[in-house]
């Protein structure tokens, strides 16, 4: 049956990719040799939530081709594919559709219906992104597809988390945290956006107490006095003003002098009956504004650190909403007990926390309607930092002078939730932690030792900068969907981490025998949650609920203790963070375990470089002792054709499953291939995948062609090529040898942008244009045989070679042509190498190429009509060259558009010289074209295009446009200017022969 036309990529890729896994041709070991080296690489897990974006696109592309590589070449391989439950992001989810169908909401429903409309959800849903992927070709073995909250993988988390608090690198503490009010929950840096919006920056006083008075002396960089005035307060900014109700000190430098008379001296708490102190710390700038910082530890991370390094009590103002605190004793007792706590009264961390120091007019307002309040009460209280304005009356022109605060219009960077886009908040919660500095010396050392390879090794200086600068990993979330903490408590707050509910009763039960002997003790399960153990004042009650007489340790009571389990889940990085060793059936010795961990390569995005790989790493070798991966490939983000973030606000993302529509699959990977240069900007272009398409076409074509000549009758697939003796056989031959090495040396360095290249080069330039040309003529000739076998051993090569990056077009030429033992995906590689080059013939082709090539440029550059046949004279030629000539004569004038080629002694006025190795030849141009007009047209048009040079020549060489332009802006500047020279450099060309012929 004739080829058809054209390949049509949406019938045929469906049917392949069903054709590759009803043979089972992506499972694990699928056309491993004997004995074969082991390949195995973790897909980085999308969300249960997710769709196919550029990035998975990108990402999972070049997985993809190393997957396909070495499963071709006979590897024990097994690319895992799995999805991550992503706590946060399928509640929200899942939270939405309830709304959108008006059902009850979580909290109405409770925990455990809501938890099964989430499993519901992902049983309908959570197959998106695997039907996306396998619309990309992507080759996973999805008999083995893993899920965080199913199979093994649970049992292995709540394993590693008891070990790992046995251990004691697992604790809970209160500590500083991301907080998003409309989740209400902790979350990871990667999930805050920082942007740049309208802010506030208000300045106020805080007056020192007993009306304490100071000289406040300012002076400039030369030391000259430029204001001295007495002072009885100490003024400080702040873009939070109604942070202030929690301050718990006044921070100044230890070199500031205006302050050294005043450090450690009270100052009054505006609108608050406290006193607090003036400290020093190397954390405030003396040169941005005032130089003092007021401390509020429970709600700004570098005043947290500050409280801790001065021992600054921390006061929590603000409930999981974000609203000002209502709970707690009266206000005027919370007061008291923090003087008292200030006076250096014993304290707990807990009662800290407890005491609740928001003053009674604030209590229940939301965190931005308090800052309106406490602005205008401060204004009132003439607290501001105010200067005198004059103003003229428009009726009377009288003039007027008018005290009025001080307040800064001017941009912050204010950090939101990237899914709820509301304002984050730093707040200070009990959380549960990872000890991090413990566990992470070992993977610092692996990358050290080169046990774990970092490409490009630029990534390893931010691998090293985060891991030696390690904070405690937070590792709770107040959210439902995720893998509930391990930890029970009783109503005395001790802990009870167990794998099973029946082991924590268990561990509770030996614990408070052991305390009351004689006590007839029960324990059991309480179904309130752990917040409802908290009394009024928000405190942790102290006692057990009693049945019977008596209290704890009385011989005739009956003590019934009542546990209750944390209702806080795990971090999905806690999790993912096992995905090696979970997703290959840990903790139980599986086959697969045993045979493919630790992996080979993992393919990951560079922005994940802490937040996932570096914790892999911490914790494969905590829990196995062992490396996760030898290869960590790091990649950056997918950005549009001018190196722009892709984001809706401006309009430029491109939907991969839009592209596969309008070009095919094959296209969109060869792009991602070819643009997957290491640390370079990775700018996606809709017109290079239409080039890319066009690509697999023109291989389609050349197949078409042999088909036409008779080359696929009875073909059968070979290793290697037949005897060849034409010339242009042997050179395509030892071409193709070439493109196979160079292909195999790209992959293995991961320069992907390198194979594709090569293959684009030999596929298009040296198979299509020149080996298709050269092999007409020999079809009607004695070697027709030799060339048929050759061709068809050549394109079956290029299929081979181009698979890993378009699987679905080389498949389908594959199978439409000759007879196959088995199918593309699993055709072994080849491993021919240098012994196909023939020097001889290589030498005499690149020389007809080369000939043909300067002519066309010569012709191009001149614009000689094209169908024009021109004269051509020989000046000068060595044998190599007379001989290359000879065997060649025909195809040099067919392709160059040559008549006749006649020896001269010199070249006639008018006429364009073309070098070739070994000799020179000149083409007589008098008459053809008008010299003098084509000098005035390249002339001119070189005249424009240096005035546009130098225009973007001044930009670059502007310091302020290259540091105040955007990267995007600056980096499509200098590609303008670097195309620009190119172009320029070949009109200088062209008038410099010009100006040769006269």
């Amino acid at each position: 049956m004739p080829m058809e036309k054209t390949f049509n990529a949406a019938e045929a890729e469906a049917r392949l990719y069903a054709a590759w896994e009803s043979a089972g041709a992506f499972k694990a070991g699928a056309n491993a040799r004997p004995g074969a080296a082991p390949f195995c690489i973790m897909i980085p897990p999308p969300n249960v939530t997710g769709s196919l974006h550029m990035g998975h696109a990108f990402n999972n592309t070049l997985q993809d081709i190393l997957v396909r590589w070495h499963r071709m070449r006979g590897f024990d391989t097994l690319w895992q594919p799995g999805q991550d439950h992503a706590g946060i992001a399928t509640q929200m989810v899942v939270e939405r559709e309830l709304a959108r169908s008006q059902q009850p909401s979580r909290r109405e429903m409770g925990r455990e219906a809501f938890l099964d409309k989430v499993w519901e959800w992902k049983e309908q849903s959570g197959d998106t992104i695997i039907n996306q992927l396998k619309r990309l070709g992507a080759s996973c073995d999805w008999s083995r597809n893993a899920f965080t909250m199913s199979g093994n993988f649970p049992d292995a988390v709540i394993k590693v988390f008891v070990d790992m608090y046995a251990k004691g690198l697992i604790y809970r503490g209160k500590r500083l945290v991301n907080w998003d009010p409309h989740f209400e929950t902790a979350i990871s840096d990667l999930e805050v956006e920082n942007l740049e919006v309208a802010g506030h920056m208000w300045h106020f006083k805080y007056r020192l107490s007993g009306g304490e008075t100071y000289e406040y002396v300012e002076k400039d960089a030369d030391g000259t006095v430029t204001l001295r005035e007495t002072r009885d307060y100490i003024a400080i900014a702040t873009t939070r003003p109604e942070t202030m109700l929690g301050d718990g000190a006044v921070a100044v430098h230890p070199s500031d002098a205006r302050y050294a008379g005043i450090v450690g001296k009270m100052v009054h708490l505006p609108l608050c009956d406290r006193l607090i102190p003036i400290i020093t710390d190397e954390y405030p700038d003396p040169n941005f504004g005032s130089g003092a910082v007021k401390i509020t530890g429970a709600h700004d991370f570098n005043d947290y650190a500050v409280a801790r390094r001065a021992g600054i009590p921390c006061y929590r103002l603000m409930d999981t909403r974000a609203a000002m605190r209502s709970d707690g004793a009266p206000y005027a007792e919370a007061v008291l007990r923090a003087r008292e706590i200030a006076a250096g009264s014993p304290t707990t961390e807990a009662e800290v926390d407890s005491l609740n120091l928001v003053p009674e007019k604030y209590r229940g307002l939301d965190r931005f309607e308090a800052r309106k309040a406490v602005v205008a009460d401060i204004n009132a209280a003439g607290l501001a930092v105010s200067v005198l304005v004059r103003s003229i009356d428009p009726e009377t022109g009288s003039e007027h002078l008018t005290l009025e605060p001080v307040v800064e219009a001017k941009p912050i960077m204010q950090p939101f939730g990237d899914r709820s886009k509301v304002v984050i908040e730093p707040m200070l919660t009990d959380q549960w932690f990872v000890d991090t500095a413990r566990i992470v010396e070992p993977a610092l050392e692996a990358v050290r030792s080169g046990a774990t390879k970092i490409i490009p090794a630029s990534g390893e200086k931010t691998y090293y900068h985060w891991l030696e600068n390690i904070e405690p990993w937070c590792i709770s979330r107040q959210l439902w969907w995720g893998h509930q903490i391990p930890v029970w408590f009783d109503l005395y707050e001790n802990q009870f981490c167990a794998e099973t509910e029946t082991q924590a009763i268990e561990m509770a039960q030996k614990h408070h025998e052991a305390l009351n002997p004689n006590a007839d003790v029960s324990v059991f399960i309480d179904e309130r949650t752990f917040t409802s153990i908290k009394d009024s004042s928000g405190r942790g009650l102290k006692h057990p609920r009693m049945v019977g007489s008596g209290w704890e340790g009385d011989p005739r009571t009956t003590l019934r203790v009542g546990l209750y389990r944390d209702p806080d889940v795990l971090d999905t990085w806690f999790s993912s963070g096992l995905w090696p060793i979970g997703t290959l059936g840990w903790p139980e010795p599986t086959p697969e375990l045993q045979k493919y961990f630790p992996t080979s390569v993992l393919v990951t995005g560079q922005d994940i470089l802490f937040f996932w790989v570096a914790r892999m790493m911490m914790m494969q070798l905590a829990v196995v002792g062992q490396i996760p991966f030898h290869t960590v490939y790091l990649h950056g983000l997918v950005r549009d054709a001018k190196g722009k973030k892709m984001s809706k606000s401006l309009g430029n993302v491109i939907d991969p499953l839009e592209i596969i529509d309008d070009y095919g699959a094959d296209a969109l990977r060869f792009a991602n291939a070819a643009m997957a240069s290491l640390g370079g900007v990775l700018k996606l272009d809709t017109q290079r995948i239409a080039g890319y398409r066009n690509f697999g076409t023109k291989l389609w074509n050349a197949c078409r062609f042999a088909e036409m000549n008779g080359v696929w009758e009875g073909h059968q697939t070979r290793a290697l090529p037949p005897q060849a003796k034409a010339t242009v056989n042997q050179w395509i031959i030892g071409e193709t040898a070439k493109v196979r090495a160079e292909v195999d040396a790209a992959l293995a360095d991961y320069r992907f942008d390198q194979a594709a290249a090569a293959l684009y080069a030999f596929v298009w330039g040296k198979v299509c244009d020149w080996y298709v040309e050269f092999a007409k003529p020999l079809f009607d000739g004695d070697q027709a045989a030799e060339t048929r076998a050759t061709m068809g051993w050549v394109l079956d090569q290029c299929m081979i070679l181009l698979h890993p990056i378009m699987p679905f077009v080389t498949e389908e030429l594959w199978q439409t042509t000759g007879s196959r033992p088995k199918m593309l995906v699993h055709t072994d590689w080849p491993t021919y190498g240098s012994d196909l080059v023939t020097p001889e013939a290589t030498r005499e082709m690149s020389w007809v190429i080369s000939l043909i090539e300067e002519v066309r440029s010569a012709r191009a550059q001149m614009h000689v009509p094209a169908g024009l046949k021109l004269d051509m004279l020989q000046l000068d030629l060595d044998a190599a060259g007379s001989l290359a000539w000879a065997n060649n004569e025909a195809l040099i004038k067919r392709l160059a558009r040559l008549e006749s080629l006649t020896p001269a002694a010199a070249a006639p006025k008018g006429s364009i010289l073309v070098p070739v190795e070994g000799g020179t030849f000149a083409i007589p141009l008098a008459g053809i074209i008008d010299i003098a007009e084509e000098k005035a047209r390249l002339s001119k048009t070189l005249e424009k295009l240096e005035k546009d040079l130098n225009g973007l020549r001044g930009r670059l060489n502007n310091p302020a446009f290259v540091a105040s332009a955007k990267e995007e802006v600056v980096e499509e500047t200098r590609e303008k200017l670097e195309q620009g020279q190119e172009e320029s450099a070949k009109l200088q060309a062209a008038l410099k022969r010009l100006a040769e012929i006269g």
